[in-house]
């Protein structure tokens, strides 16, 4: 199966939502630029899921992540797991994002190519401890 191939970095929950002023009232909302990522990363995923056939899960699913700064600052992987997994959800990738199993599987810097690579794993629950350690 073919990765999901994400460009950019997913916003992280810091940058996702600005507040506005609606009515006399604060609230939260997402800025163009996590809008703008979240309708790509949907669409790009919803692509992937015809490609591949993929049959959207209602149990566990691993979510196993790479991703490629577009500089080296310094950055925590996981900061956009929140948009990332939502957009997953939207997409149809599973039914609901607590199901979702996310693992960042390593990180590197690619200023000319900064992106997500994503793979999906039906999680299979096993009874022996090193079995759970194998990828099938």
């Amino acid at each position: 199966m073919n990765r999901l191939i994400l460009p950019g970095t997913a916003p992280s929950v810091n940058h996702m939502y600005e507040d506005k002023w609606i009515r006399g009232r604060k609230i939260r909302i997402k800025t163009p630029e996590a809008e703008a990522w979240y309708q790509e990363a949907v669409l790009r995923a919803k692509m992937w899921i015809a490609r591949n056939r993929w049959q959207q899960q209602s149990g566990k699913v691993y979510v196993l992540i790479w991703v490629f700064f577009p500089d080296k600052r310094r950055r925590d992987p996981d900061n956009g797991l929140k948009a990332l997994l939502d957009a997953l959800e939207d997409a149809g990738i599973y039914t609901d994002d607590k199901t979702a199993l996310p693992h960042i599987m390593d990180y590197e810097t690619d200023p000319a190519n900064p992106r997500l690579e994503i793979e999906f794993k039906e999680y299979k629950s096993y009874n022996n401890v090193l079995e759970r350690l194998k990828w099938t």
